[in-house]
């Protein structure tokens, strides 16, 4: 499959990557990552093992529409829980005490 990353054209196939890949080392996947084989590995790692380019050249989307479209799974960030809105003291009191907390 061709693609464009960091405005170069790539050849890219399922079975290059994995060969690419095969013996690297993940490292920890904080954010975006893909899943090569059985291991997950950071979106902008597997950019660079396949490329050969310096990670700051392109940017994770571009990776993932390539690897999506190879076939392999790919992750977002995970989402942050929404805030909660904080109770003051005479609020926190009722609420530990049971009655309804007052907006």
């Amino acid at each position: 499959m061709r693609c464009v990353i960091a405005r170069f054209p790539f050849d890219l196939t399922r079975s290059g990557v994995l060969e690419s890949m095969k013996g690297v080392k993940p490292e920890p996947a904080p954010g975006e990552s893909v899943i090569i084989g059985r291991r997950t590995y950071p979106v902008k790692q597997v950019g660079q093992v396949v490329t050969r380019q310096d990670r700051r050249d392109f940017s994770a989307g571009e990776v993932i529409r390539a690897m999506t479209q190879l076939g392999f799974t790919c992750r977002g960030v995970p989402q942050a829980p929404a805030p909660t809105r904080a109770l003051n003291p005479l609020q926190h009191a009722s609420a530990m005490l049971g009655a309804p907390v007052a907006a």
